[in-house]
């Protein structure tokens, strides 16, 4: 537990005292592929560290379908905002791998290390960039076509290019496979991608960049 706190970069400047602290009220949870962490409308209890896999955060429209708004990887806070705002979890999450989390009592953590200005100032920016997340799910499903949408979604996210799936891709980008594959066609005509045993890579990022601004 204590070295799985460690590795978390909010945490990196506490001593062992106070990483034993930390441990004292955390629990480390292992989960199976497709185990759902929490679901929407539930009250959150913990902060939520996500130390192994891969966690998708979604959401079901009218017609049952999903909606990814974002996919989590190691190691990160998830949806500390609810807990911090203590308000019901807007989304649901489930992992698409096994996967550990460590689940932190919110309250005494609150009491023992929120007068700590590191940790303070880590949770902040760790709010802005789940600001940042939603900005894209905006752009991704509601400004840009799909020729833009998967240009800044590679763009922003050339490392995970080769990890996630097509038809994984395809449900985030909210295209179907045959609309996905005909769209990475287009970027390899342009020159934007190259293809080889692998599968894709980025050729030219400033050029998908010129795609969605």
């Amino acid at each position: 537990m204590q070295e799985d706190l460690k590795k978390f970069k909010y945490f990196e400047n506490l001593d062992d005292k106070e990483i034993d602290l930390l441990a004292s009220f955390s629990k480390k949870k292992h989960y199976k592929k497709d185990s759902i962490i929490f679901y929407e409308k539930e009250k959150p209890t913990s902060l939520l560290l996500l130390v192994e896999g891969v966690l998708k955060v979604y959401k079901t429209d009218m017609k049952n379908n999903e909606i990814v708004m974002h996919r989590f990887h190691p190691i990160t806070l998830v949806a500390e905002m609810v807990v911090l705002e203590d308000i019901l979890y807007p989304a649901s999450a489930a992992f698409e791998s096994d996967g550990v989390l460590i689940e932190i009592d919110y309250e005494r953590f609150k009491e023992e290390f929120f007068h700590n200005p590191t940790v303070a100032l880590a949770f902040f920016k760790s709010l802005s960039k789940k600001i940042k997340c939603l900005e894209d799910v905006i752009a991704l499903n509601v400004v840009l076509d799909s020729t833009a949408r998967l240009a800044k979604f590679l763009h922003d996210n050339s490392d995970i290019l080769q990890k996630i799936k097509h038809y994984q891709l395809a449900k985030q980008l909210h295209m179907t496979p045959e609309t996905l594959s005909r769209t990475f066609k287009k970027l390899l005509v342009l020159g934007l991608l190259q293809k080889d045993s692998t599968g894709y890579s980025i050729k030219n990022k400033d050029g998908l960049r010129v795609l969605f601004e």
